[in-house]
């Protein structure tokens, strides 16, 4: 397209993005007005592929802003091709409306939700992941960058495992506009040192020394289309509120729209406006022809014998390889940890659907939501306690319809000697305060397997919970576990009291029932394997048909399975007791920790002769 064409584009993006943003009163129309030339000159140069009918085409080029406050930008390029009117444009903001304030999945051609800084270049290397290994639909994923969140790790993290990877289908933009939120960026207009930082990970550097020139736009594009086996960053100089006089270059505007008073004397900044022209965007390539996708195989079944004894996070490992003939779409990703999760068995067995991501578990994560984007199945695997520092990007994954499943093993106190570092004890918290997110707790090899099964079939978040120690079977091959079930494991008519246990102290409580069966005490016991959703109908019938109810987990009492239960049986008039560590967890033999945190059988039968 001619540059002058270019350039009336770039005045109806700017309009649009001025008007929407005072009709709304709020948004961030400086932040967009810097990247203008940046993307009108990508969407409509003839360098991104796009069918507008067709978003869910999977040789789509793949556009994801991940400086996601300049939404009022991405919506009104869309605006720009036709996909959207005006007046649609102009609900932006408003309660109801798909052009919220940062991009969610309500718009259509949202590939994944942003606004939470940093993220954006982690899905990225997802989506080009899964076109240069995976589907090979060569497709090309472009992320717009602002200059405040390259002082977030997590960008790093994802530049470095695009470098890893070749992502050489992987071009990010970095809007360089040098103002912050509330103040000058860290480097500020230093387009050089962002350059030598950048290249220095093994990425292809183009600097723009002026990004609103679409000259220098158009051959940087042109030559970042064409580069191999590296990953792609444009580094372009720009000016924050570029455009509008009293906004350009200014502080103090991040956030703000222009008051209504102000708005005409803005767009007559502008010149004149052809407000009816429309661009066309380039159509993806056709498709070559391919091989038959894998047909879904029955899996093997499973081998466990009662009494075998093997830790759950094994036997995740083996489901995996024995479910992939029928999940074909599953991708199994680890942050390191693959010896000690199992997901090494995995990566030995299918090798091309397995990715390692490192000791980078913010990346992992985001890089996970761009694969679930794509219609893949993320397994994903660390120890529980290190999705910690990972929060925000599983956060940020219930708002983009993910079908990521978490793997996080070596939970609780029962690791033993490693100490509290690895201890993950607020992993059922964090993950009970996703919405719709699916908790599981196996606690032996047949559970795990099933339980890993069930997570496949789910659509939507999982959180499978493993453990570090060996376990004995107790369950048959046969033995289903449904998602919001749990499992009457001793029962009687003549029950004082109900012990739920999960995982390590599911095989406590039984330890616990033998002694107190020799006292002539009958305890309930129950294994409550999905922690969310709940067996309700069961907590209940366990609640009217036995004195109390003592819960017992390792894992910290706040947010964990013991408050999940009394959450759903208050009002009973009988107690839930909760046994969970609470103590500063130390290094130790897993049962002595056990015995110290007060979780093991003696704790139990102690706690169950004082209540009868």
């Amino acid at each position: 397209m001619e540059i002058k064409k270019l350039e009336t584009f770039a005045k109806l993006i700017r309009y649009f993005i001025l008007t929407s943003t005072t009709k709304a009163g709020t948004g961030h129309p400086t932040s967009s007005l810097s990247a203008v030339e940046l993307t009108t000159a990508l969407m409509f140069g003839g360098f991104f592929r796009f069918n507008l009918k067709d978003p869910k085409n999977p040789r789509n080029d793949r556009l994801i802003f991940s400086k996601g406050h300049a939404s009022p930008l991405f919506y009104s390029l869309y605006a720009a091709a036709g996909a959207i009117t005006e007046e649609e444009l102009l609900t932006l903001r408003k309660f109801g409306s798909r052009l919220e304030g940062h991009p969610t999945m309500d718009f259509p051609y949202t590939e994944a939700p942003t606004g939470s800084l940093g993220q954006g270049l982690s899905a990225g290397v997802g989506m080009a992941l899964n076109s240069k290994y995976l589907d090979k639909t060569n497709y090309k994923t472009y992320v717009l960058l602002g200059d405040s969140e390259m002082a977030e790790g997590s960008v790093w993290e994802a530049i470095q495992s695009a470098s890893f990877y070749k992502l050489d289908n992987l071009i990010g933009i970095l809007d360089v506009n040098r103002l912050g939120q509330s103040r000058e960026t860290m480097l500020g207009h230093h387009i050089e040192i962002y350059q030598k930082r950048i290249a220095s990970f093994g990425w292809e550097t183009i600097v723009v020394k002026n990004g609103h020139d679409f000259k220098e736009v158009i051959a940087a594009l042109e030559k970042a289309v064409k580069v191999k086996e590296k990953p792609v960053m444009i580094i372009a100089k720009t000016l924050k509120g570029r455009g509008v006089s009293f906004l350009e270059d200014k502080d103090g505007w991040h956030g703000k729209a222009i008051p209504e008073k102000d708005l005409q004397s803005a767009l007559s900044e502008l010149g004149e406006i052809d407000k009816k022209i429309r661009g066309k965007i380039a159509l993806p390539s056709k498709p070559k022809p391919q091989t038959k996708p894998s047909t879904p195989q029955p899996p093997q079944p499973i081998t466990y014998s009662i009494g075998d004894s093997i830790a759950t996070r094994k036997a995740y490992g083996n489901a995996l390889i024995r479910l992939f003939p029928k999940y074909p779409n599953m991708v199994v990703m680890d942050g390191e940890t693959s010896n000690s999760t199992y997901s090494e068995l995995f990566a030995k067995a299918n090798p091309k659907n397995y990715f390692e991501m490192f000791i980078a578990e913010q990346n992992m994560v985001g890089a996970a939501t761009g694969l679930s984007r794509m219609g893949k199945i993320p397994f994903i695997s660390t120890f529980a306690a290190f999705y910690a520092r990972a929060f925000d990007q599983i956060r940020m994954a219930q708002y983009a319809d993910t079908n990521v499943k978490f793997v996080g093993s070596h939970a609780g106190v029962s690791i033993g000697e490693d100490g509290a570092s690895q201890m993950g004890l607020e992993d059922i918290a964090m993950f009970r305060s996703i919405l719709g997110s699916v908790i599981l707790y196996p606690s032996d090899a047949v559970s795990a397997d099933r339980l890993t099964e069930e997570a496949a079939k789910h659509k939507g978040i999982v959180y499978i919970r493993t453990t570090r120690k060996e376990a004995p079977v107790i369950y048959g091959s046969g033995e289903k576990f449904p998602i919001g079930g749990s499992k009457t494991v001793k029962s009687s008519p003549f029950d004082k009291v109900t012990v739920i246990g999960a995982g390590v102290t599911l095989h406590e409580a039984l330890g616990a029932y033998e002694i107190l069966k020799e006292k002539e005490i009958t305890i309930r016991v129950v294994d409550l394997y999905s922690i969310m959703p709940l067996d309700i109908k069961t907590l209940q019938k366990c609640m009217n048909d036995t004195q109390a109810i003592i819960v017992v987990e390792d894992h910290h009492t706040g947010g964990g399975i013991g408050e999940a239960v009394a959450s759903v049986l208050s009002g009973s008039g009988k107690p839930v007791i909760k046994m969970a560590v609470e103590k500063m967890p130390r290094s130790g033999k897993p049962d002595e920790l056990l015995e110290y945190e007060g979780i093991s059988a003696s704790a139990i039968v102690k706690k169950v002769q004082k209540i009868v």
